[in-house]
C-alpha cells in the first residue's frame, strides 16, 4: 500500500530553520515527481515546491524562494524540505505529495499531485 509520511514539523522562531521529511512506501520514489504543499490557518493549501524525477527541474513558491531548498534521496526512499529564515507567515500544515509522471511543473498546483502524506505542523512563532 501506497504510504507517504511526513515529520520533522514543530515548533520553532523566527529566523530559524527546519527540515522535513517525506518516507515513502509502498512504491519506490525514484519515478515519482515530488512536491511539497502547505495550509494556513484560513488558507487554501499552496504548493511550495517540487523537483523532478531526475532531480534535474525544481520549482519553488516566489514566498520561499532563497530560503527553502527541496531534495531527494532515491536511495532512502525519501525526499525532504530544508526550511531556511523562517517567518511567522509560513506558519502551516505541511503535506508531501507525488507526482506519477515524474514532473515538477513550474505552477505548483494540488491537482498536479496524485497522493498526499497527512500533514505536519509547522508553527514559526516567538
Amino acid at each position: 500500500q501506497l504510504q507517504l509520511v511526513e515529520s520533522g514539523g514543530g515548533l520553532v522562531q523566527p529566523g530559524g530553520s527546519l527540515r522535513l521529511s517525506c518516507a515513502a512506501s509502498g512504491f519506490t520514489l525514484a519515478t515519482y515527481g515530488i512536491g511539497w504543499f502547505r495550509q494556513g490557518p484560513g488558507k487554501e493549501r499552496e504548493g511550495v515546491a517540487c523537483i523532478s524525477s531526475s532531480g534535474g527541474s525544481t520549482n519553488y513558491a516566489d514566498s520561499v524562494k532563497g530560503r527553502f531548498t527541496i531534495s531527494r534521496d532515491n536511495a532512502k526512499n525519501t525526499f525532504y524540505l530544508q526550511m531556511n529564515s523562517l517567518k511567522p507567515e509560513d506558519t502551516a500544515v505541511y503535506y508531501c505529495a507525488t507526482e506519477y509522471l515524474g514532473g515538477c511543473p513550474r505552477s505548483i498546483l494540488v491537482q498536479s499531485f496524485d497522493d498526499w502524506g497527512q500533514g505536519t505542523q509547522v508553527t514559526v512563532s516567538s
